[in-house]
């Protein structure tokens, strides 16, 4: 990961600009570098990943205009070979290099153009104007917000922003601002043709575009790492690098040393592949010890992210401390395509695909934010085969009545298109996924709920509440989440828009618990 921010104004000293940019400089330890374009500032935290030289620095400037841009461009051997057919010459292998010259080809278009997850500002040099751009899922994170004087912000997270704006919103993904809008390029949800082919057809492409989405995600001038929670997203994931891998990959898994449903699964999947396998334990001590940190750094108080973050954090905190690995290969996104314990409860066919959408377009808010900022905060990249985009267009395009649950078990047509091809033992394939809170160890989720009840008697859960129009706490854990929230992001709740719970509207989805584990369906998930 790499951290980005620019100021589109002349109103804000270099002094200000750096304290602000210096909050994410974990996201980017290796060099920063800022500089005043001549109407405003850019400022880049380098993570080194491509092109480990000098020559890979950012912002990168042609003719007067700069670009700086988290991201990671995928086949851009191939559009930087156009683009020296064309003239241009590059004076490194950083794939972002290629940004400023497609620009200058094709405008704005260029977006469209890109096979990336990226959050990038351009800066032109010929119209001093500024554009800023953000992935169709919104896997890089960029946040931006208005100064006193009306001046645009923008940066790779709120707590840049804390103190310079008002009030601070995430970019919308698949956008590029110019000239003060916010313009769609992309809707990754929408579907306006869809597939009908037949199961078999519909998985060997599920199968071959997640194998390609895997690849593309391994090429890196630094060590590449993966999280392993034993479920089966990360596991075929892992599986699939290893298949692809010359030399055993590295697998790191955590739980609590008590009751860790996935760490035997996880061992299991490694075992299997002849990966480097380590584990790592986490104690209730340090749940409630990180749990303010935590929230500190993701900047959101939604209660399933916040629980899933515990671990997820702890385990990337000891690869950061203990390896020399610079990228991690995970697992997310695969609930909102494929369907989760919830979405068993779907009315109708119809019902399952809006709710796809709506999980893919809040995403950035919720699990992919999660795997950025546990992540990047420990100077790490996240890589998300799951939410390759062509893969994702595929999936979202499929019929419907075949993806939801009509054959006992959830998932299926991901697990029927690994099926027989020997990546993962049987048992992992076709297991019920536990939530990845509860995979952890129950014991974290109930550890925390059993903190949060000594901080308030029910009067005074009632009474604090009550100071929260917006998204209002509705349990003492949620409303320990939100104090603590309020602490580090004052006034600062609408980046978050709603809880991330089940479809309430569905009947058996009404509850007041977002774990999977409060729902009738959930079985044997956990053991």
């Amino acid at each position: 990961m790499c951290s980005i921010m620019g100021y589109c104004g002349t109103g804000l000293s270099l002094n200000v600009f750096r304290e602000a940019f210096e909050r994410t400089v974990s996201r980017g330890p290796d060099a920063t570098r800022i500089i005043d374009t001549g109407s405003g500032l850019l400022g880049f935290h380098r993570l080194s990943i491509m092109d480990l030289t000098e020559s890979g620095m950012q912002p990168f400037e042609l003719d007067g205009s700069y670009a700086v841009c988290n991201g990671e461009l995928y086949g851009f051997e191939q559009q930087r070979q156009a683009l020296r057919d064309k003239g241009y010459s590059f004076t490194g292998d950083s794939d972002c290099e290629i940004l400023l010259p497609l620009y200058r080809e094709y405008g704005t278009e260029m977006f469209s153009m890109l096979d990336a997850e990226f959050a990038c500002i351009l800066y032109d040099g010929r119209t001093r104007k500024y554009i800023a751009a953000r992935d169709p899922i919104g896997i890089r994170p960029l946040y931006y917000g208005y100064d006193r004087q009306g001046t645009i912000v923008f940066a790779s997270e709120p707590k840049n922003l804390i103190g310079l704006v008002g009030k601070i919103q995430p970019f919308p993904p698949g956008c590029y601002y110019e000239d003060g809008q916010f313009i769609r390029y992309d809707d990754i949800a929408e579907v306006k043709t869809l597939c009908h082919d037949n199961l078999e057809s519909v998985c060997r492409q599920i199968r071959e575009k997640l194998i390609l989405g895997v690849k593309k995600r391994l090429v890196a001038d630094a060590k590449v790492g993966f999280l392993l929670s034993g479920g089966l997203d990360s596991s075929l994931v892992c599986a699939i690098a290893a298949r692809e891998s010359a030399e055993p990959i590295e697998t790191f898994a955590i739980g609590m040393s008590e009751d860790a449903i996935d760490l035997r699964y996880a061992r299991q999947v490694a075992d299997h592949i002849g990966s480097h396998h380590t584990e790592v334990y986490m104690t209730p001590e340090d749940v409630l010890t990180v749990l303010p940190e935590v929230v500190h750094l993701l900047g959101t108080y939604d209660i399933t992210t916040i629980r899933a973050s515990i671990g997820m954090y702890l385990v990337c905190k000891a690869i950061h401390e203990q390896t020399d690995i610079r990228v991690l290969l995970t697992g997310e996104i695969s609930d909102e395509l494929f369907g989760y314990k919830y979405t068993d409860y779907a009315p109708s066919a119809e019902a399952f695909q809006q709710e796809a959408q709506k999980r893919i377009r809040e995403l950035h808010m919720y699990d992919v934010l999660r795997a950025d900022r546990c992540i990047s905060v420990n100077s790490l990249e996240a890589r998300v085969p799951f939410g390759d985009l062509d893969f994702v267009r595929y999936v979202m395009s499929v019929d419907p009545e075949m993806k939801i649950n009509r054959y006992g078990i959830g998932k299926y047509l991901l697990r029927h298109a690994f099926e027989g091809r020997d990546y993962l033992p049987d048992a992992i394939l076709w297991r019920e996924k536990a939530a990845f809170s509860d995979a952890v160890g129950h014991s974290m989720v109930d550890d925390l709920k059993e903190y949060a009840e000594t901080l308030y008697s029910d009067e005074e859960f009632e009474q604090l509440r009550q100071k929260y129009d917006y998204a209002r706490p509705f349990t003492k854990e949620s409303l320990l989440y939100r104090e603590i929230f309020e602490e580090f992001y004052p006034g600062q709740a609408e980046m978050v828009v709603d809880f991330w719970m089940p479809n309430r509207s569905w009947e058996g989805c009404n509850v007041t618990d977002p774990s999977a584990r409060v729902l009738a369906n959930y079985g044997n998930s956990g053991k």
